[in-house]
């Protein structure tokens, strides 16, 4: 499957994310604890920055691309969180994932 925008690719998120994809995942929140994980695959398809700002609940990952703040996941957020736009990397979003997280939300979006 082929994605030709983030905002296609998140139509796509919303079915894909699941308790596979992250250990905080719930169906009435479906994009919570998906952040790490959902950066790493918007950058395998966009490219761009993996950013991170600090939030009560830890460090929230997200992507710039060509410019612009991309944040796939921050419906899991009830109140508008600080953006530092902090450069990062796919280590530390990996340090917030596992392997098997990532493997398994590639697959359930078809890559």
């Amino acid at each position: 499957m082929t994605y030709d925008t983030p905002t296609e690719l998140f139509a796509a998120l919303r079915t894909a994310w699941s308790d596979k994809s992250s250990s905080s995942w719930t169906p009435q929140n479906p994009a919570k604890g998906q952040c790490s994980v959902t950066s790493l695959i918007v950058q395998d398809i966009f490219g761009g920055e993996i950013l991170s700002t600090r939030t009560p609940g830890g460090t929230h990952f997200y992507n710039n691309i060509d410019g612009v703040r991309w944040d796939l996941t921050v419906s899991q957020f009830s109140a508008p969180i600080p953006f530092e736009d902090a450069p990062s990397s796919r280590d530390a979003a990996f340090g917030d994932t596992g392997p098997e997280q990532y493997a398994h939300l590639r697959k359930a979006l078809g890559m």
